[in-house]
């Protein structure tokens, strides 16, 4: 359907890797492609929507998302980019749009240099392209991997900002040199830690002395993180956290060695960061100049492995790690008040505990209380799991949202096609080699064509792997809900609780604030966070 008023967004979109091939795809050159396009035909452009630093296979990028809000909202309904690897380059999701989501909404798309238009046609070729543009970008990942390992093996480091006490070498690039102007916050850091404080009585020092974080410091020096610190109050300025203060406590870098790949992307195209298991670690020793002394820092491990988990009694708590505020996110500490007739074991904030209540509220929790709600929200499940399996199964998905279905169907769709053209040259294939031993065909012929058969053989054969692969994945939700039913079925009815089966069931469980009603009665929030399947109550 033509479109009367086009009113047009231009997109402009650069990655990081793309500032390798020079001004041919620079925002500045893909704006004056665009604007003297739109302004050669006569487009009204709405507004500019610019992703300068985010990979074409992340549809999360800022404008983007921005831009497709003004679609829903109908102030867009016409799109130009510069060539079809702007838009992205995950071509599932290019299918997608192109295919399913533009003409649904009615909305034009141009890319400029391919000479590709939804109101004329796409070319045959457009899914080419795509497949194309995604496999420069896994391409591209493959190289910056292989590289980057090269420079770490040699004792390189890369980094955006230096950990606190060190700063960028001035001569030696992805290198660390001692920074003595904070050198002596680490110094004290450990200082403390070795005097037998823990990471939350350190905290509660620095922040009494005032001692400047590293996010300020690095606002002071070069302007960064402004957003959080430039109208902060004071006080932001000295406003450690435990977690960094263990952050900095276990860090080798400390000692001079480098550790690379705690954290790694799901894939070229899940830019989600997973933690690595430690025996994954790349560890480079003597990188840099060390500020602490490998004795001190092995002192300072020792007494935090002491104090982990462990209470007075040598026992584990069952709840260690699971049990979150809601507010600022922090754990909840264990405690048992013993000072009373009846003693009871409860969870408060630790942030709260540690820091105050300017920080964060209590939200305490009876022990009894939380651990009777939890065994029955168990065997609520475990119940509905050995009575109607089926039904179960169903609800979990519910929670698995639309696009991933319509992701699935088309890559159901484009597996069966690829299944078929592969019988297809299977078939051909045959007949060739009986035309050829009949003498139907010449040698030369036959050889030709056999090597072009062969050659779309060998194609289809990885696009059927990359296609079931991509499948499989979509399917993940099914696998992750299967998998936790059948948990919460060999629980079989639990009449207690345990470490292990709630470790085995429940990723997290956040605490909200009580409610206090002026009758003297509350209610309080809980949310439970299932392993796998996130959250169902």
């Amino acid at each position: 359907m033509k479109q009367l008023n086009n009113n047009t967004a231009i997109y402009m979109r650069l990655s990081r890797d793309d500032e390798n091939y020079g001004d041919s795809v620079s925002i500045e050159t893909q704006r004056t492609i665009l604007t003297q396009f739109a302004k050669e035909n006569g487009f009204h452009v709405v507004d500019e929507y610019v992703d300068d630093g985010w990979s074409g296979t992340n549809f999360e990028r800022p404008s983007f998302q921005r831009m497709m809000d003004d679609v829903e909202s109908g102030t867009v309904n016409c799109i130009i980019t510069k060539d079809l690897s702007r838009f992205g380059r995950e071509h599932v999701m290019m299918d997608y749009y192109l295919e399913f989501y533009f003409p649904e909404k009615k909305v034009r798309y141009i890319a400029v240099s391919d000479g590709e238009d939804t109101e004329k046609g796409l070319s045959d070729f457009v899914p080419f392209k795509n497949l194309f543009n995604e496999w420069f970008a896994k391409d591209t990942s493959r190289k910056v991997k292989t590289s980057l390992n090269a420079k770490f093996r040699a004792g390189e480091r890369t980094f955006a900002y230096a950990p606190i006490g060190y700063k960028k070498h001035p001569d030696i690039k992805n290198k660390l040199m001692i920074d003595e102007e904070t050198r002596w916050i680490v110094e004290k850091i450990y200082e403390l830690a070795l005097l037998g404080n823990g990471s939350a009585k350190v905290t509660k020092l620095l922040i009494a002395e005032k001692i400047p974080t590293p996010g300020y410091l690095n606002y002071k020096r070069y302007g960064t993180f402004a957003n959080i610190y430039a109208d902060a109050p004071e006080e932001k300025s000295w406003s450690w956290t435990i977690a960094q203060v263990k952050s900095i406590l276990r860090d080798e870098t400390y000692i001079g060695n480098s550790i690379h790949y705690r954290e790694t992307n799901v894939s070229f195209k899940n830019k989600h960061r997973v933690r690595k298991d430690k025996s994954e670690w790349l560890r480079i020793e003597g990188t840099h100049e060390p500020i602490i002394s490998q004795s001190d820092f092995d002192k300072v491990q020792g007494q935090i492995a002491s104090r982990r988990r462990e209470r007075k009694d040598s026992t584990t708590q069952i709840f260690a790690g699971l049990v979150k505020c809601a507010d600022c996110g922090w754990s909840l500490s264990f405690a048992t008040k013993k000072q009373c007739k009846t003693p009871y074991s409860y969870f408060k904030c630790s942030r709260y505990s540690s820091l105050g209540k300017a920080y964060c509220s209590g939200h305490f929790i009876r022990y009894d209380t939380l651990y009777a709600y939890v065994l029955s929200r168990l065997q609520f499940w475990s119940g509905q799991a050995h009575m109607d399996e089926e039904k179960l199964l169903k609800k979990l998905l519910n929670a698995s949202d639309r696009e991933t279905g319509v992701i699935r169907k088309k890559q159901e769709s484009n597996l069966k096609r690829a299944e078929k053209r592969k019988s297809e040259v299977d078939a051909l294939f045959a007949r060739l080699y009986e035309d050829w031993v009949a003498g139907r065909i010449t040698e030369y012929n036959f050889n030709m064509l056999s090597a072009k058969y062969q050659d779309e053989q060998a194609q289809l054969d990885e696009q059927l792997k990359g296609l079931k692969a991509k499948l499989n994945e979509t399917r993940q939700t099914v696998s992750d809900a299967e998998k936790w039913m059948s948990y919460v079925k060999e629980a079989a009815y639990p009449t207690e609780l345990t470490a292990s089966l709630l470790n085995t069931l429940i990723e997290k469980i956040v605490v909200h604030e009580a409610d206090r009603h002026e009758d003297g009665t509350a209610e309080q929030e809980i949310e439970i966070y299932y392993r796998f399947i996130g959250k169902i109550d």
